[in-house]
């Protein structure tokens, strides 16, 4: 790939969080991603970042069944709700 991806999602999981916070993050600001979602499926949360001059910044956090507008894909709703199983 020569590319940078315009956008990654992590789904995170208590074996790799650490390297998808860390180690991972670290290699898409290297190579210019300029978006990453962080989905953590046991906490039921959603982070958005943005990368801004080599760091990234938090866009969004947002939990459970909220309805959002994450970047880059605001111009559409996501219900967060879709994304965990029902408890």
């Amino acid at each position: 790939v020569r590319l940078a991806p315009a956008w990654i999602c992590e789904g995170l999981s208590p074996s790799t969080a650490s390297l998808d916070r860390v180690k991972k993050l670290s290699i898409y600001a290297r190579e210019r991603v300029p978006y990453a979602w962080l989905v953590d499926p046991l906490a039921q949360t959603l982070e958005v970042l943005q990368l801004d001059n080599g760091r990234w910044t938090i866009l969004l956090t947002s939990e459970k069944a909220n309805v959002v507008r994450a970047e880059p894909f605001d111009a559409m709703e996501l219900d967060l709700a879709l994304l965990w199983e029902p408890e």
